[in-house]
C-alpha cells in the first residue's frame, strides 16, 4: 500500500507542478514556475512536518502527502536543467541568483511552514 500512497501523490504533486510550470511558459529570464513550486513545496512540507511533530500523521498521510505530492510537486531535476541553460547562453548572474535564491528561499519556506503547524 506504501506504493500506492507514494503514487496517488506523486501524480497530484506533478498535476499540480505543471500546472504552475504554465505560469512561466515562454519566459526567457528567470525560471519563476520551478522557483515558485520549490518554495511552494517546501512550505507544506514545513507545514506538514510541523504538524506531525506536534500530533502526529498516519504513515499513509506521510508517504501520501510528505514523500508523494511534496517529492512530485517540487523538481530538482527542472531546476537543475534550467541553471545549466542558463549558464550556458552566459545568463551567469541570473543563474546564481536562481541557485542561491531557491536554496535561501526553500530553506526558509521550510522553516516558516514548520512554525506554522508546530
Amino acid at each position: 500500500m506504501s506504493y500506492f500512497w507514494v503514487f496517488l501523490g506523486g501524480g497530484m504533486g506533478s498535476i499540480c507542478r505543471f500546472g504552475l510550470s504554465r505560469f512561466n511558459a515562454g519566459a526567457q529570464h528567470f525560471p519563476w514556475g520551478t522557483f515558485l513550486a520549490n518554495a511552494i513545496s517546501c512550505l507544506v512540507l514545513g507545514a506538514l512536518l510541523g504538524w506531525h511533530l506536534r500530533n502526529g500523521l498516519s504513515a499513509e498521510y506521510r508517504l501520501w502527502l510528505m514523500t508523494g505530492f511534496c517529492g512530485g510537486f517540487s523538481t530538482f531535476s527542472t531546476f537543475s536543467m534550467e541553471t545549466l541553460q542558463l549558464l550556458q547562453s552566459g545568463q551567469w548572474t541570473i543563474a546564481l541568483i536562481n541557485v542561491f535564491g531557491s536554496l535561501a528561499v526553500g530553506v526558509i519556506c521550510l522553516y516558516l511552514g514548520m512554525k506554522m503547524m508546530g
